[in-house]
């Protein structure tokens, strides 16, 4: 067991420092000399979790992409704001979020398959958006596949906008305007009045979630 915990701990050391790496220097630049020098790990310990430089990148683009349990509220379309604005606020504050992002963001990565973390939002986004028609909470035309789409190719967008003209400050901004110019066109005039868009949303989600972590983690120890 102590080996295993241990294994654990060495490769959450190597992808903190391989997205630390990734973050600054891009994919085509970073080397794993670089890595191995930020994670003060040898060669062999990181060859034992990843094969190589593009294993390890992966690696990053699964770390930031781990699906968050959200809790679960009366209106989809709100779970789906909240899903929204959680990435953002953790893409603000978390360099395994912001590493994963350039990743997938990064057209020089050649080699990288950068499809997954666009897969799985349209996927999630394509979910929730489905159970929120179920529930009528969507106008009669909507496509929640094709809406899905265009919402995860639009955040994509005001990510990299963001990113371009303040570092992710203005992110929450941008986020909630996205969502208030798309929303209008997809959800029942009756709802839209009812959501919750402030730029303060990502933050106390993410404090929700923390707590109910904390909450479990607690009740494993006892």
């Amino acid at each position: 067991m102590a080996m295993q915990d241990r294994a654990i701990r060495t490769r959450r050391k190597i992808l903190s420092a391989a997205a630390e790496v990734f973050e600054s220097r891009g994919y085509r630049s970073a080397t794993i000399s670089e890595v191995l020098n930020a994670a003060g790990v040898t060669k062999g310990a990181l060859y034992f979790h990843f094969q190589s430089k593009e294993d390890l990148a992966q690696g990053v683009l699964s770390a930031q992409d781990q699906v968050i349990s959200l809790p679960e509220r009366p209106s989809k379309v709100q779970e789906l704001v909240d899903v929204v604005m959680l990435h953002a606020h953790r893409l603000q504050t978390d360099p395994m979020v912001r590493a994963g992002v350039r990743l997938a963001m990064d057209q020089t990565s050649h080699g990288l398959d950068r499809r997954t973390p666009f897969l799985k939002w349209s996927t999630l986004a394509s979910q929730l958006l489905e159970q929120a028609r179920a529930q009528g909470e969507l106008l009669p035309h909507v496509v929640p596949e094709e809406t899905a789409d265009v919402l995860t190719g639009a955040f994509a967008g005001v990510q990299s906008m963001s990113h371009a003209m303040s570092d992710y400050d203005d992110l929450m901004q941008r986020s909630c305007a996205l969502l208030r110019h798309i929303l209008p066109s997809v959800v029942t005039p009756s709802l839209i009045t009812a959501l919750d868009l402030s730029e303060t949303r990502g933050a106390r989600v993410f404090a929700e979630v923390q707590a109910s972590l904390d909450e479990v983690a607690g009740v494993t120890v006892a």
